[in-house]
């Protein structure tokens, strides 16, 4: 059995704690102040009926009875899925492309990994999603460009059958961030795997998927997680571009929490959505974290599979 250590630390450690940690005292008051008091004082409120409007409020769980319930709400969590699931693997698979074509020997390639990266420099910017909804819309630049030759566009924002594939195109767009991080990691696969396969007889494309891919599969997993997270939290698209329309089609859940507490100032039933998708968007990460034992692959053997 191991035996703790005892570790004496002199005065001047201890006066170089003391001081780290009065430097990171703001930080911590920051903290509670703006994330951990509203993250608890959310939780509270998700149990009442609190309205901006009246000053009193009842204890309740009505809230979430009324939440798995309400047909507007199962509509926007199936939305939310919908978008997710169909903008994170692509963004995903975009990006560890790019990222695998800019690690060859190409002239200029700095000019073309600042060029990719620049889109997600933006991020959700609401100028950005402006820009997007001024290029598709009836008459936007889109639509004129498809009349020089002879095609009439569709409505795109318009039509529920669009509006939500041109939200998930846009942050399909912003894959730079993930490219980079995908960069980095193919630089560090290290190149005697390739000859030792290559001397094998294996082919550029076996491997990608017998080398690259489980190589950097820790930085995948990364990446995975990462945008999930983004994705259920996603508003600024859906709140510019479409406004949650047409007829729902593009209500993600963060909107409909934004409807619900500033617009009509439930702030109970706004509360406890929020905490209903912090339960998805935590149970969809946890399950991720389980399912790495599957398919992630670490060099070292304690984190290995």
């Amino acid at each position: 059995m191991l035996k703790r250590k005892n570790v004496s630390y002199s005065a001047r450690d201890r006066k170089r704690m003391k001081i780290g940690f009065l430097y990171a005292v703001p930080w911590l008051i920051g903290f509670i102040i703006f994330k951990g008091y509203p993250f608890l004082s959310s939780l509270y409120y998700s149990f009442t009926d609190m309205n901006l409007q009246n000053s009193s409020y009842w204890y309740t769980l009505d809230n979430y009875r009324e939440i798995f319930t309400d047909p507007q709400m199962l509509k926007a969590i199936g939305i939310t899925f919908k978008y997710a699931f169909m903008t994170v693997p692509l963004k995903l698979i975009a990006a560890l492309f790019i990222a695998y074509i800019l690690c060859f020997p190409i002239k200029g390639v700095n000019l073309f990994r600042t060029a990719y990266y620049i889109p997600s420099v933006l991020g959700g910017s609401i100028a950005v999603s402006v820009l997007w909804k001024a290029l598709f819309q009836k008459q936007g630049v889109i639509n004129n460009l498809l009349m020089v030759f002879g095609i009439e566009g569709p409505s795109w924002l318009g039509d529920p059958d669009y509006a939500l594939f041109l939200i998930c195109l846009l942050h399909v767009w912003q894959f730079g961030s993930s490219m980079i991080i995908f960069l980095a990691a193919l630089k560090g696969v290290p190149k005697d795997l390739y000859e030792a396969a290559s001397i094998d007889g294996a082919g550029k494309w076996k491997q990608f998927f017998k080398i690259t891919i489980p190589m950097i599969s820790p930085v995948i997993f990364y990446n995975l997680v990462t945008q999930l997270c983004a994705a259920f939290q996603e508003f600024n698209s859906a709140y510019v571009i479409t406004n949650g329309g047409p007829n729902g089609a593009t209500t993600l859940i963060s909107l409909l929490i934004y409807n619900n507490a500033f617009q009509k100032f439930d702030m109970g039933m706004a509360s406890a959505q929020a905490w209903v998708l912090f339960i998805i968007v935590g149970g969809l990460s946890l399950v991720a974290f389980m399912s790495q034992k599957r398919w992630v692959y670490y060099s070292d053997e304690e984190g290995g599979r």
